[in-house]
């Protein structure tokens, strides 16, 4: 078994994951910019190395500084966690190359399934259903139109590397294929370094169906059920859970034997997840595959009992699965709330800044990962997520229950935050009553109301406390018009000095 693991990550992920490493008893290391000095998994993790400044181009991205942290901490394995370098092909055979396990599928498997056209071509060749479109890329503009027409509009335009939602867009009519083909293969470069974009039938509604896969090297394959995630905006998820009210056995069926097919036809191994379409009728659709943990992995995790990164790190360390199919239960119901530092009622405009004041909800059937405390400073580097928020129940009405305590009692001042919104979301009748797919955000504008009146007061009193104390302490202290520094400096000051940091970093 390894000794000691690298995270190549920042945050809650990070956290997650040297979490398991304790079980385990793995020792842990942190890598982090100089905007996350004082990260929470930083100070976590048994040892910790600077990469650079805060851009992640300068920091998280840079293979140099990441293996030569591996070197000097005598690290075995690199978990790259979800995001950043976790589905970078040339990071996993520089891993590879340095003599370093990378947890995760080789960088083979994730050039075939990272790239959407090469995946579906794979998928089609093993009798894997796909959405409908191309499966190669196209050669000109005449092309693309021919595609379009042939398959019927409206087209959906996706980048052929990447993911998260980025650089996708509908297309209504043949006019529009020039424009938006030279907007998506600019957005697609910028973003994944590669500009080729392709056709697919567009599907609405549709739900967003994945199944949570896990293989060995030894050829032993198991499937962890199917999580719903339909609720998103822009293609990123909101809300996940698991299982889904929509997927009767025969769907189950459907999405279980086209999810091994597609783990086998690729000799996959470590956790993946496969995802689909589910239309009104009952067809399922091979979406892609992410090979990587998924952010909403933890719904899985309750309702199966399986820890999935012990599972990743048994797979890269050799190990057979310790599961057989018929070992695995499903219980209860799970769901996932993604905590964003965004403003949902600004167009979900991003919000960085110093957490004043955080308090996070308990109770039973609660869980949260998070990657902040109280005086951390939310970056303008990185995504804006900053916590998960996981309630199980024994089924979806005590797990929406719990979910909307959790929600009321999960506090955090000094930034903007979509809390509020995903109350909103929780308590709206079409959710739960499971009437969602993935324009439910769009044709229910009622969501997008103001602020609802009782945060907002929470938040008016609360910043009120704050800035007594802020001032009270000043006073204490000498400050005001001697120059001691009051406000969020000082609540800085007070939440970063003082801790017990009883863990070795550099």
């Amino acid at each position: 078994m390894f000794k000691k693991i690298l995270i190549a990550n920042r945050g809650e992920i990070a956290l997650r994951v040297m979490r398991t490493c304790e079980d385990m008893d793995i020792a842990t290391v942190a890598i982090y910019s100089e905007a996350d000095r004082l990260s929470p998994h930083v100070r976590y993790a048994d040892e910790a190395y600077l990469l650079g400044p805060p851009p992640a181009k300068q920091s998280y991205l840079r293979f140099d500084a990441i293996i030569d942290a591996v070197k000097k901490s005598g690290a075995e394995a690199i978990h790259p966690g979800y995001g950043f370098l976790a589905e970078n092909a040339d990071f996993a055979e520089a891993c590879e190359k340095a003599g370093v396990t990378f947890i995760g599928p080789s960088a083979r498997m994730i050039r075939e399934m990272g790239d959407k056209l090469s995946a579906r071509r794979l998928m089609e060749k093993a009798g894997v259903p796909i959405v409908p479109g191309a499966t190669v890329e196209a050669a000109s503009l005449d092309e693309m139109k021919r595609t379009a027409k042939k398959i019927g509009y409206p087209v959906l335009m996706k980048p052929s590397g990447g993911g998260g939602g980025k650089g996708m867009h509908v297309v209504h009519k043949e006019e529009e294929i020039e424009h938006v083909m030279k907007m998506a293969a600019s957005e697609a470069a910028s973003s994944f370094g590669k500009s080729v974009v392709y056709l697919e039938k567009y599907l609405s509604p549709v739900r967003h169906i994945e199944l949570q896969v896990l293989r060995d090297n030894h050829g032993n394959a198991i499937h962890l059920g199917e999580r719903e995630c339909s609720v998103q905006r822009r293609h990123q998820k909101i809300i996940e859970e698991s299982p889904s009210v929509a997927v009767t056995p025969a769907i189950r069926k459907k999405l279980i034997d086209a999810g091994l097919a597609a783990v086998e036809a690729v000799n996959y191994s470590g956790v993946g997840t496969c995802e689909f379409l589910l239309t009104a009728t009952g067809d399922v659709y091979f979406l892609e595959m992410n090979t990587r943990l998924q952010v909403e992995h933890t719904v899985t995790e309750m309702v199966t009992g399986l820890d999935l990164v012990e599972e990743q790190i048994l797979v890269a360390d050799n190990h057979k699965l310790r599961h057989k199919q018929s070992d695995i239960k499903w219980n209860g119901w799970a769901i996932e709330c993604r905590i964003s530092a965004e403003d949902p009622y600004n167009n979900f405009m991003p919000s960085p800044g110093l957490i004043a004041l955080l308090s996070e909800p308990g109770g039973p059937g609660v869980r949260v990962d998070s990657g902040v405390s109280r005086g951390f400073e939310i970056p303008v580097f990185y995504d804006p997520l900053i916590a998960k928020l996981i309630t199980w129940g024994r089924d979806r009405d005590q797990a929406i229950r719990r979910m909307g305590r959790a929600l009321r009692d999960y506090k955090i001042l000094g930034i903007q935050n979509n809390i509020p919104f995903l109350q909103a979301v929780i308590q709206h009748k079409k959710f739960a009553s499971g009437d969602i797919h993935t324009k439910f955000l769009d044709e229910n504008p009622d969501l997008f109301q103001e602020l609802p009146k009782q945060s907002a007061q929470f938040a008016a009193i609360a910043a009120t406390l704050i800035e007594h104390q802020s001032k009270a302490g000043a006073a204490k202290n000498g400050g005001g018009k001697n120059g001691a520094k009051t406000g969020s400096a000082s609540l800085w000051k007070s939440a970063a000095i003082g801790q017990i940091w009883d863990r070795p970093w550099r």
